[in-house]
């Protein structure tokens, strides 16, 4: 396992991070302790939950799994948590107020069964509560010794520029990470999100790195999933529906997946993991397992760096193809080429 720090932070993390999402909803407790067995054993330090995983519940597993193990086992994990989201039916139970965001916390403390998180991420933008409350209550976490760091989750580009420069202009601690969506099925992140992470010295944790399983090879083309998949379950599942995401840049890219794992001798998931683990600006990818079989296919990714011939046959294949203005040859890629014959 390969470690990188929080952004520009001193915080070192395993460049694998264990998402929790599936605990206490696809994944029992006992499912869900032994997940965070095995990835400690392996070398992993992130883990990283959210109040509003299984309602709460998730976050609940993993203060108990906590409770449980000895101090040299815990001492190495850093510990990630997220708020922004209803957990009530009240009318100041959401958002990025300081009132909510003081009270979210406060409840994930308590569930976590700790007395401080690692990293406290924002689980969304705001667009009703004005930037400078929410760094303020930030930083006063982070000076009450209640977080370590914080990040932003979900943001624009813009979003993270804004809160950025804003913390510097009223001298409040900033942000070292976010976590944005990214894989060789979502790379429209690299057209301005990408560039403002790398600006401010962000480090990216990037969540759903196998697009909801597509890229793992479970699915066939022309062959609607059935059984007990996440798609065969639910066929209309968010983002990642089979009618919504079942296009012929998906079967490209992952024909282009399977051919270098094939070339490899290694499992698609773990060629699209490392894709995404060696992105510029990304300090840890999100694992997403159901079960300990999962968690250890993409575990064997900790350790696979692809050639830059294979990084440019899944390019090619997963290139989203902007139109020509701003992004393509009339605007982003026409200026670079300008400026690099200056």
């Amino acid at each position: 396992m390969d470690y990188r720090t929080l952004g520009r932070s001193g915080c070192a993390v395993s460049t694998l991070c264990l998402g929790t999402m599936t605990f206490g909803a696809e994944t029992d407790e006992a499912g869900s302790h032994a997940q965070l067995d095995r990835f400690v054993a392996a070398g992993g330090t992130l883990v990283d939950t959210a109040d509003v995983y299984s309602a709460g519940i998730s976050e609940e597993i993993v203060g108990r799994w906590f409770a449980a193990r000895p101090a040299d086992v815990t001492e190495p994990v850093v510990l990630a948590t997220k708020g922004r989201f209803p957990t009530d039916g009240h009318p100041n139970g959401s958002g990025l107020t300081g009132r909510h965001l003081t009270r979210a916390l406060d409840a994930s403390l308590r569930r976590l069964g700790v007395d401080r998180v690692d990293l406290y991420q924002v689980h969304a933008f705001d667009p009703w509560t004005p930037l400078e409350e929410t760094l303020r209550t930030l930083d006063g976490f982070v000076r009450a010794g209640k977080i370590g760091y914080y990040g932003l989750s979900n943001f624009t580009g813009w979003q993270l520029t804004k809160a950025v420069h804003l913390a510097a202009a009223l001298n409040v601690a900033a942000p070292v990470t976010l976590q944005p969506q990214y894989s060789l099925l979502v790379r429209e992140i690299e057209w301005e999100i990408v560039p403002a992470v790398l600006d401010a010295g962000l480090g990216m944790l990037p969540w759903s790195p196998l697009g909801g399983g597509w890229l793992s090879g479970k699915y066939v083309r022309d062959q609607r999933p059935t059984g007990a998949t996440r798609l065969g379950e639910d066929p209309e599942r968010g983002m990642e529906a089979w009618e919504r995401r079942g296009t012929a840049r998906t079967w490209d890219v992952v024909a282009a997946v399977q051919e270098v794992a094939e070339q490899r001798g290694v499992s698609m998931a773990e060629v699209a993991l490392a894709w995404v683990t060696d992105r510029p600006g990304v300090t840890s990818t999100i694992l997403g397992a159901r079960t300990l079989e999962q968690l250890d296919t993409n575990l064997a990714a900790a350790d696979l760096h692809l050639t830059a011939d294979e990084v440019r046959v899944l390019d090619a294949a997963s290139d989203p193809q902007p139109a020509d203005y701003p992004y393509g040859e009339m605007g982003v890629d026409q200026r670079s080429r300008s400026l690099a014959g200056r």
